[in-house]
């Protein structure tokens, strides 16, 4: 099967061809960059989800209460590769969520056109498409991602001394559900979110491509850079609380790794974290971190929509240039 490239199926370009696994390939790339680039904001997100207490710096204090005090004592009690915590776990899920998550956009999409009279390029296709795909997406790798977090939470001393030394002891001492926390929420969230981002990132291109001359290609990879951090903006304030039950039941049964934090707290489901979270730390606790989590989402949603249609175009290009020199020979 081949793809187009874009973000997206489009029966315009037929000329212009990819396959499943070209695409696979420049969605594992973007999100290997991303993830290398973004995550000593990811760090503080979590932590600042994670946190019971009060960010405010008056009053009842916590151990974090703002970005710049967080990356300050973060650097001085972890140092450096305190801001890349959980970083290979990160990576693996980066790189397989990018390749399922883009493989099956465009494969949806074209079945969108082919199986309905629906345009494909349309936000509502890429809104359903977009959810359907992160959903897929999501059932493959949360395990990483709930390691992830883990690496992400622990502070000094550390509770899992390596990926190998995590996967083991979760398994014996919690059983292979402990993978899996957290996955009703995240799939109630990545489905909006997911799908806000690929209809926000065609609406805001649209929206470009009709303010300014459509033929400046020059002024792609900035469009496709600033439409991509926009999208990840509108998408990520929208379902940002889905995101924090996730990462809070995510860190079920470690709660001894969080007491160098503060205050730690056992949740047990989704309905009984959303109560005590609104009980304990009113409707502001639901957007704990979020901050960090939109520079987050910016820089991340931007970088990988520019760096997945980048490596497609640089994919087609040798494509293009090995096809002449094919007929040259």
């Amino acid at each position: 099967m081949y793809f187009r490239r874009m973000v997206g199926y489009d029966p315009s370009t037929d000329g212009r061809l990819l396959s499943s696994s070209e695409v696979a390939m420049a969605g594992s790339l973007s999100g290997l960059v991303t993830r290398a680039l973004i995550s000593p904001l990811d760090v503080i997100k979590i932590r600042f989800q994670l946190q019971i207490e009060s960010l405010s710096s008056h009053g009842t204090q916590g151990k974090y209460h703002g970005i710049l005090q967080a990356v300050g004592l973060i650097l001085r009690e972890e140092g450096l590769p305190g801001f890349w915590k959980g970083h290979v776990p990160a990576q693996l899920l980066s790189v397989s969520y990018g390749a399922v998550q883009f493989v099956s956009f465009e494969m949806l999409t074209e079945l969108f056109h082919v199986s309905t009279s629906l345009d494909p390029r349309s936000p509502a296709v890429h809104f359903l498409c977009g959810g359907l795909a992160a959903c897929s997406a999501t059932l493959a790798v949360q395990p990483l991602d709930t390691l992830r977090t883990r690496f992400a939470a622990q502070g000094e001393p550390k509770v899992y001394r390596n990926l190998r030394n995590a996967i083991f002891t979760m398994f014996r001492t919690e059983g292979p559900v402990a993978f899996y926390r957290g996955l009703f929420p995240t799939l109630l969230a990545v489905f909006p979110y997911a799908g806000l981002q690929f209809s926000s990132y065609n609406l805001l291109k649209r929206t470009w491509n009709l303010v300014l001359l459509k033929d400046q290609t020059q002024k792609d990879s900035l469009r496709n850079l600033l439409c991509g951090s926009g999208a990840g903006v509108i998408s990520k304030t929208v379902t940002y609380p889905f995101d924090l039950f996730k990462k809070r039941l995510q860190v079920g049964g470690f709660e001894q790794a969080r007491a160098h934090f503060g205050k730690v707290r056992t949740y047990h489901g989704l309905v009984d974290c959303a109560c005590q979270i609104w009980k304990e730390e009113g409707f502001r606790g639901f957007f704990k971190g979020l901050a960090p989590s939109l520079l987050k989402a910016a820089f991340s949603t931007g970088l990988t929509f520019f760096s997945y249609e980048l490596f497609c175009s640089l994919m087609l290009s040798a494509k293009k240039a090995k096809k002449r020199k094919r007929k040259e020979d």
